[in-house]
């Protein structure tokens, strides 16, 4: 499995939705819309978990496609980077 970074979601869009939609593409383990820790709105953009035969199609098919009126962006996810600490 490898993980895709599906970023200007439409803020309608759910985990649900998300994963029906690149479940064309292949065996999806987990589909997440990112939301805001306090108001619980989406922050716009999601990883998606695929197989990775399905990986590189739904990049190369996916990125700039429309998902609920909004064209998407998709491209694999980077590791977070650590951040820096605060020496107050």
């Amino acid at each position: 499995m490898k993980k895709l970074y599906v970023g200007n979601l439409s803020w309608n869009v759910s985990d649900d939705m998300l994963g029906e939609f690149f479940g064309q593409y292949g065996e999806i383990a987990s589909a997440r819309v990112i939301t805001d820790r306090e108001t619980g709105r989406s922050r716009g953009f999601g990883f998606v978990e695929i197989d990775d035969e399905g990986f590189g199609k739904a990049i190369e098919d996916a990125d700039g496609r429309e998902l609920d009126g909004r064209a998407i962006r998709v491209n694999e996810a980077q590791e977070r980077q650590p951040r820096p600490q605060n020496r107050w």
